[in-house]
């Protein structure tokens, strides 16, 4: 047999088995295929299932006719969409006709204090703070409050609150509360102070203030979890200016979260590009129209996120996230062509993702990816060799890589190979699925323990751990979850900082702060927990298939060797000793150079093997 026929062959059942992000839908023949070299009927189905193929009436009447076992022929029936798929546009540049202006969605939740009083009309510029109108005792500690006497004020102003000495002027008491403690760098009670300014709604003089001061904090610690629990409750007539853009963009967040993909796509659309969140909003408009199969539109809406430039980069944090961005919307559309079979297209992209990306691991493997489909299978193992390398392999936490490893070997008909890569898998990575499954086990039927759940995987000690620091490091890639221990990081400086104020101060106010912080920190720690658990699901579900997946490759090594075994039983002689050689030559582009186990850093992404395979 030919090696391309054995590649042919080889790639019709086992190529479902890995992809980047587009899943390959199966066929009747591919199902048959399975079934022919006996694959137990359970690992089918969940092959078929992982597909996410939607069977058709012909192709469950295949089946049939082939003699497919009930229950295969029964779970294809299972999946049958309703009518044919249209086919997808081609994700190429051109002219998109913008879409028609529509009226934004109202959000769903109970709103705040109903609408803006007359004297405002949504979208009028914030204007001075409201001044005067109070107790002389009350507007003296505002004013020191803008003097910077910041510890006088809140002491004053936390006395009046805790007294009830000016109920109707509760709101306003708050507020400069607030503004002093954000003054004196203690953000979250600051936060806390204009969030309960915020809850009184927009009839509330201080509502337009207080919410972009929220937006502010939001901005400097990257935790927008205070915002997201009202936004769907602020009528979008009654955003304030300067905080229309943001309240936009989490209100996008918020409906897409929801799967309300339409609607969420019109609240991105009105962010500004002068914006600092208009990168973020055109990505998900980008993630929007690939699940929608827009993916014309979607191409363009990653290249726009590629060719954008905040008007303001705060620090080289924020730059990194700019160039990430940029870097996840290159491989998105790379993702798009590969979805599209367009492989060349898709492995240009992947090429682009620059090499000190944050990214630039899984671009490689994705890459690798690609030219297996492209049978370049030597460049495919060549850059997988980069990402197994050891500039990555301690950080970066791919498993799927160990699979395609395999999977490529095996369309070389290195047979030996392939088992030896497969049992390190399941050394490797059974135990980690277990424990993991141990672990999520725990908390399954208990969500008031998800703040454990938190301490228990990040703060306590794990001496028998199989679980390696590039889990730890993928978890914390989760942007909301990130987010949430970062800013619980600022609660203990601020609880530090409390103590080291001096008399009163910290035996009244700041007593009362960390009791605020304290209650808080539970609250976080529950949704840090339950982001924790979300992204730990995710990896047990993964490693599952891949061990599933593992399996249906044995199934295939033992039969391709059953072939290779009756191939040579036919035949008169067999050459022996036979050696390639291989010519390490020198060309206008490249030099070869043979590798001998050591990794350069200016070498890493340029490997190639010049595997010949064993394939007859």
């Amino acid at each position: 047999m030919s090696f391309l026929k054995r590649i042919c062959r080889a790639t019709i059942p086992l190529a479902l088995l890995v992809a980047p992000a587009v899943a390959s839908a199966m066929t009747c023949d591919d199902v048959m295929n399975m079934v022919s070299v006996n694959v137990p009927d359970e690992i089918v189905i969940n092959t078929m299932k992982g597909s996410g193929t939607k069977f058709t009436t012909a192709d469950v009447q295949c089946l049939q006719q082939r003699g497919a076992p009930p229950t295969i022929v029964s779970a294809a029936q299972s999946t049958m969409a309703p009518a044919a798929q249209p086919t997808l546009p081609q994700p190429v540049p051109g002219t998109v006709t913008p879409p028609q202006p529509q009226p934004l969605p109202q959000p769903t939740g109970t709103p705040l204090g109903g609408q803006l009083p007359p004297d405002v009309g949504p979208g009028d510029p914030l204007g001075p703070e409201p001044a005067g109108g109070g107790p002389d005792v009350l507007e003296q500690l505002i004013e020191n409050q803008r003097q910077g006497k910041n510890l006088t004020a809140s002491k004053g102003l936390f006395d009046l609150l805790a007294g009830n000495s000016f109920p109707e002027h509760e709101t306003k008491i708050q507020y400069y509360l607030a503004k002093s403690l954000e003054d004196l760098q203690m953000l979250h009670s600051a936060q806390y102070y204009y969030m309960e300014v915020v809850r009184r709604g927009p009839r509330n003089p201080y509502f337009k203030y207080a919410l972009p001061k929220l937006i502010g904090i939001a901005q400097i610690t990257g935790n927008d979890a205070e915002l997201l629990r009202v936004v769907d409750k602020i009528p979008p007539e009654s955003f304030p200016r300067g905080a229309k853009n943001h309240l936009y963009y989490l209100m996008g967040r918020k409906l897409y979260e929801k799967g309300e993909l339409a609607q969420s796509a019109q609240y991105f659309q009105q962010v500004s590009a002068k914006s600092e969140l208009f990168m973020r909003a055109k990505y998900f408009e980008g993630i929007i129209n690939t699940e929608r199969q827009k993916l014309k539109s979607a191409v363009m809406n990653f290249r726009e996120v590629m060719k954008a430039q905040p008007p303001v980069i705060l620090g080289a944090s924020e730059a990194q996230q700019v160039e990430d961005m940029k870097d996840l919307a290159l491989m998105n559309v790379a993702r798009i062509y590969f979805g599209l079979e367009r492989f060349d297209n898709a492995d240009n992209y992947y090429a682009l993702v620059d090499r000190d990306s944050t990214y630039w691991p899984q671009s490689l493997f994705e890459r690798a990816w690609t030219n297996f489909w492209r049978a370049d299978l030597n460049l495919s193992l060549g850059l997988l060799l980069t990402v197994e390398s050891p500039y990555f392999n301690q950080d970066e936490y791919i498993p799927e890589v160990t699979i395609l490893r395999a999977l490529t070997f095996f369309n070389l008909c290195e047979y030996g190979e392939v088992e030896r890569i497969l049992a390190g898998f399941e050394r490797d990575y059974r135990p980690q699925q277990t424990e993991i499954e141990g672990f999520l086990t725990q908390y399954k039927d208990s969500p008031e323990l998800r703040d454990q759940a938190f301490d228990a995987f990040f703060e306590n000690p794990h001496p028998n751990s199989r679980l390696s620091k590039g889990l730890f490091l993928r978890v914390l890639r989760n942007r909301d979850l990130s987010s949430l221990v970062r800013h619980m990081d600022r609660m203990d400086e601020e609880i530090a900082s409390i103590g080291q104020q001096k008399g009163q101060w910290k035996d009244t106010l700041g007593e009362e702060l960390k009791k605020v912080i304290e209650k808080d920190r539970i609250r976080y720690k529950k949704k840090a927990g339950t982001e924790l658990l979300k992204e730990l699901a995710t990896q047990r579900t993964t490693l599952a298939d891949l061990l599933v997946q593992t399996e249906i490759i044995k199934f295939e090594v033992t039969d391709a060797q059953r072939l290779d075994y009756e191939f040579k039983a036919t035949l008169d002689e067999v050459e022996v000793d036979r050696k390639d050689i291989i010519d390490f030559a020198v060309n206008r582009d490249l030099i070869y150079w043979p590798f001998n186990g050591e990794f350069w850093r200016d070498e890493l992404g340029y490997y190639r093997y010049t595997e010949n395979g064993s394939c007859q």
